[in-house]
């Protein structure tokens, strides 16, 4: 288990941002998490912690991309071709897209000097390719140029990265949980990724006394002594650790009645969601919620518990209706389900 972060279950008076991180780690498939909240609420430190309580991947020894040893499908041309594959258990991979990183050094380009020594044209693996199989996190994401947006919308809805330059043409897989952060006080995102994310997560200053007093402490108890408080939570990391390993076990066994997907399906419709991705994205939410619970049927209460953050990003503007977005959905829960 890594300790090279601040302990995820130290983090204080941000139970959706975490609630949903966790989510993602239960099925990665479901979506990415965006998180929008002002300076200093622990946006990069829970997103940096999660690392720690994350069950670590089996994958092909030495393999850029992490491949998994027993899938040919979606594997590297290397790992496809390979007689015979050695395999390890490796940290899920949660690789940082700073703001102003190039095309390139996101998507991978040609390897300039091994053309130049030996002729040979071969993939300078970027980000993605270092992202797979885990998480991909952008801070700043809502001042992400636009090119970069639509680049990281194809290869997300994929799975598949191409890279095509100078006569070369590979691809690589790259299925990663896209993590992004921002204030929404410097620009939206753009309606087409934002409609990417399974879930939007409002981060706030908390206005707890005591909860601001305990933010403080804890953090200057680890900034005295990193490994002794990293130790004194070790504990309860690997709790949440086997929690989440045993969550993603259970995942393909839980079932949704019908009776609550038509209470999903109705809340969307009365809600005037665009598409379909609103019931696909909360119904698998609650499937994640129920596993993580320790559940093998998912319950209204798994679905309320996880509507808001589904579906605050997802509601048309109403000019005739003032109301947050929050209130809405909060409204049309009690009106469907009580």
């Amino acid at each position: 288990m890594s300790t090279s972060h601040y302990p995820f279950t130290a983090i204080i008076g941000q139970d959706e941002m975490c609630l949903a991180l966790k989510l993602s780690a239960v099925d990665p498939l479901m979506g990415g998490v965006l998180v929008m909240g002002h300076r200093g609420t622990g946006k990069s430190t829970a997103i940096r912690a999660l690392v720690n309580v994350l069950p670590k991947i089996k994958a092909v020894k030495n393999c850029m991309f992490n491949c998994l040893p027993s899938e040919e499908i979606g594997a590297c041309s290397r790992c496809k071709n390979a007689e015979k594959l050695v395999s390890e258990y490796k940290t899920v991979p949660v690789v940082n897209l700073p703001l102003g990183a190039t095309e390139d050094r996101i998507i991978g380009s040609l390897d300039i000097q091994k053309a130049l020594r030996s002729g040979d044209k071969q993939l300078e693996p970027g980000l993605l390719a270092s992202a797979n199989r885990g998480f991909l996190y952008v801070d700043e994401v809502n001042l992400l140029d636009d090119h970069l947006v639509d680049l990281l919308i194809d290869v997300s809805a994929s799975g598949i990265n191409l890279i095509e330059r100078e006569g070369l043409s590979i691809e690589h897989p790259a299925q990663f949980v896209l993590v992004g952060s921002g204030n929404p006080e410097e620009g939206e995102l753009r309606p087409q990724l934002l409609d990417r994310f399974a879930f939007s997560v409002d981060v706030t200053t908390p206005e707890n006394l005591e909860e601001r007093v305990k933010v403080v402490k804890f953090r200057q108890e680890y900034d005295d002594n990193p490994e002794a408080f990293k130790e004194k939570w070790l504990s309860k990391e690997m709790a949440l650790a086997k929690k989440i390993r045993a969550a993603r076990t259970k995942l393909g066994k839980v079932k949704v009645p019908e009776q609550t997907l038509e209470k999903i399906a109705e809340l969307c419709l009365m809600l005037k969601t665009d598409g379909l991705r609103g019931e696909l994205s909360l119904s698998k939410a609650a499937r994640a919620c129920a596993a993580l619970h320790g559940s093998l049927s998912v319950s209204e209460e798994h679905v309320k518990h996880v509507a808001v953050m589904s579906l605050r990003h997802r509601l048309r503007r109403d000019p005739l209706d003032e109301s947050s977005s929050d209130t809405r959905v909060k409204k049309m829960i009690s009106e469907v389900f009580d």
